[in-house]
C-alpha cells in the first residue's frame, strides 16, 4: 500500500538528493585565487558582489536528477514488496557510487587543498542521510512482509 511509513522515508530520501540542486557541497574554498562555491551544477565564483558560474557539471547534474528519481520511483513498486526491497539495496549501491563521484569532483576541483570541517558544505551530508533513510525504509518494507505473511497464515 502507498500509504506505509516506507513511502515516507522513500520520499524523504529523493528529496534529500534533490536538495543537493540548492546546497553547496564545498563553499569558501579558493580556486585561482578566487573564493568559489562547488555545487553539483558547476563551480560558482564571486564577482564582485554576485556569484557566476564559471563552470558546468553536466554529467552532475543529470545524474543527480536521475538518482533523485530512482526513490520516487521505488514508492510505487508497492505491490510487489520483494522487489521493492531488491530496488532499494539498487538505489543505495546507486548512491553510494553517486557519493563516490561527488566526492572525486569535489578533489579535483579543489586540487591539493586540503578541505576542512568549515569548507563542507550540507550537500556532502546529504546523500548519507538518503542512505540512511533507504536503510529505514528497508526495515519497514521487511515489517510490512513479515505482517502480511502473518495475515496469510491466518486465512
Amino acid at each position: 500500500m502507498i500509504q506505509r511509513i516506507q513511502t515516507v522515508y522513500l520520499f524523504f530520501a529523493g528529496l534529500l538528493i534533490f536538495a543537493l540542486f540548492f546546497f553547496p557541497l564545498a563553499h569558501h574554498v579558493y580556486v585561482n585565487n578566487v573564493p568559489s562555491m562547488i555545487k553539483v551544477t558547476g563551480i560558482y565564483q564571486d564577482n564582485g558582489s554576485q556569484q557566476m558560474q564559471t563552470q558546468s557539471f553536466t554529467a552532475l547534474t543529470i545524474a543527480t536528477a536521475v538518482v533523485a528519481l530512482v526513490p520516487i520511483v521505488i514508492i510505487f513498486l508497492f505491490r510487489n514488496r520483494k522487489r521493492q526491497a531488491n530496488f532499494c539495496y539498487l538505489a543505495m549501491a546507486i548512491i553510494i557510487g553517486y557519493s563516490f563521484w561527488t566526492a572525486q569532483t569535489v578533489k579535483n576541483v579543489v586540487g591539493d587543498i586540503v578541505l576542512g570541517t568549515n569548507n563542507l558544505g550540507i550537500g556532502i551530508f546529504l546523500s548519507c542521510i538518503s542512505i540512511f533513510l533507504l536503510i529505514m525504509a528497508m526495515k519497514a518494507i521487511r515489517k510490512d512482509d513479515a505482517l502480511v505473511r502473518s495475515a496469510d497464515r491466518l486465512r
